[in-house]
């Protein structure tokens, strides 16, 4: 079955950390600390990112054409020597039960498609006649990773193909699966995805479903909400102000399809210590001030949050930043988000962004995307009411009574959220 889920995911996971080369004892400390620092703020997915069934992966490089861990239907098993409690058949069970004895909730990574290592060997097909060779789609490849060959929907086999893996991951105690290789390749790839989606959704056991690379296709965008709980509208996000200039732009066209059980994804938020398998002492390359304008963005149009540094060496800005109850309020609560305007004031390019409050009230966010630190303002016309009988920074707390119009200085790159009554 599907999960109508009522608000965006939140959670952590491996891949800005650790590539493909994350261990069971680096997911066991973060869901630790997980559990101990975020989880009351609402922080409560922890997903092992791609290639766990590579026994030599080692960074965020892919080995080509790597041997693969594989149970004898061509469905990927766990590495044991980097996830060892999977000995003996048990696959991520152990795992996963320690994740949710902490009260959190245990995902994977997963490719579309099928093992070229299973087409290869010809592995039966559980609960088919056919095999891996009759259902494999052999032209349809990922052009930056080996390791699966698409499936065939029209093939006899292909339904049962994915329902084995789905059944295998909900004897594992899986709560939520990032597809790969699936979300931009649309509509070439469109009868796999809904192929892959109905097993899920028939799995009997309720899964998020997260599609992944993008940008998604927004002329495909009932398709991704008919078939997931989110899909990413960029390509993988980094620390990088470029690629956080341009995500307003997409969050623009894609803040309309944010709505109850489906969520555009901006992708993970590059936090705290990344890369740790190039340097240890990595950090994140975002300013504080953009780390704020960063989240600020991916609250109000309601994008699933997903952390990507490593959380236990987080110092005490990340996890503030990430226990503002305030700002993860509007995350939950910020209803028809939108931009007001994106202009230029003073040489200074600005956006307002406005949601409402599903518990009252409106919410609104300012953004300086210039290179200088400006005075910047927006009045209750700009947001059509009357006046604002009061208004209170989340970031800061800070209350500004009755007003007609907010004014503040906001330094380059920045960014102000306001709760307006």
């Amino acid at each position: 079955m599907g999960q109508k889920i009522s608000r965006a995911p939140m959670g952590w996971n491996s891949w800005d950390c650790y590539g493909a080369a994350v261990n069971e004892a680096t997911v066991r400390a973060n869901a630790a600390y997980m559990a101990e620092h975020l989880k009351e703020f609402g922080w409560e997915y922890v997903v092992v990112d791609i290639q766990w069934y590579e026994p030599q992966a080692e960074n965020n490089e892919y080995h080509p054409f790597a041997d693969v861990v594989m149970d004898e239907y061509g469905r990927v098993l766990p590495a044991e020597n980097r996830f060892p409690s999977a000995a003996g058949g048990q696959g991520f069970k152990p795992l996963a039960d320690y994740v949710h004895s902490l009260g959190l909730k245990f995902g994977i990574h997963i490719m579309r498609g099928i093992p070229r290592q299973a087409v290869t060997q010809d592995t039966p097909v559980l609960g088919s006649s056919a095999t891996a060779r009759q259902i494999a789609k052999t032209a349809s490849i990922c052009y930056w990773n080996t390791d699966m060959y698409g499936v065939d929907p029209k093939k006899e086999g292909a339904k049962e193909y994915y329902e084995s893996i789905f059944a295998l991951y909900a004897s594992w105690g899986v709560d939520f699966v990032k597809c790969d290789d699936i979300c931009r390749e649309l509509p070439r790839e469109e009868e796999e995805l809904v192929l892959l989606s109905e097993a899920l959704k028939s799995c009997g056991r309720p899964m998020v479903l997260s599609l992944s690379p993008g940008p998604a296709l927004l002329e495909k965008s009932e398709l991704y909400k008919r078939t997931s709980e989110m899909w990413r509208i960029t390509d993988d996000f980094w620390d990088d102000w470029r690629l956080l200039y341009a995500m307003f732009e997409r969050a623009e066209k894609w803040c309309i399809h944010a709505g109850a059980g489906h969520y555009p994804d901006a992708d993970m938020l590059p936090v705290g210590a990344l890369r740790q398998v190039y340097d240890p002492e990595g950090w994140t390359r975002f300013t504080e001030t953009e780390q704020i304008t960063m989240l600020s963005l991916w609250c109000i149009m309601r994008s699933p949050l997903m952390i990507g540094g490593e959380m236990t060496k987080f110092d005490d800005f990340t996890l503030k930043l990430l226990t503002n109850a305030e700002i993860l309020k509007m995350h939950k609560n910020a209803r028809g988000s939108h931009p007001v305007y994106r202009r230029t004031e003073n040489g200074t390019e600005v956006t307002l962004w406005t949601a409402f409050d599903a518990e009252g009230g409106l919410y609104a966010a300012l953004f300086n995307l210039g290179e200088e630190e400006a005075e910047l303002s927006f009045t209750a016309e700009d947001l059509e009411v009357d006046t604002f009988a009061s208004v209170k920074e989340l970031w800061t707390g800070k209350e500004l009574g009755a007003t007609d119009t907010v004014k503040t200085l906001i330094p380059a790159h920045g960014a102000v959220v306001y709760k307006i009554f």
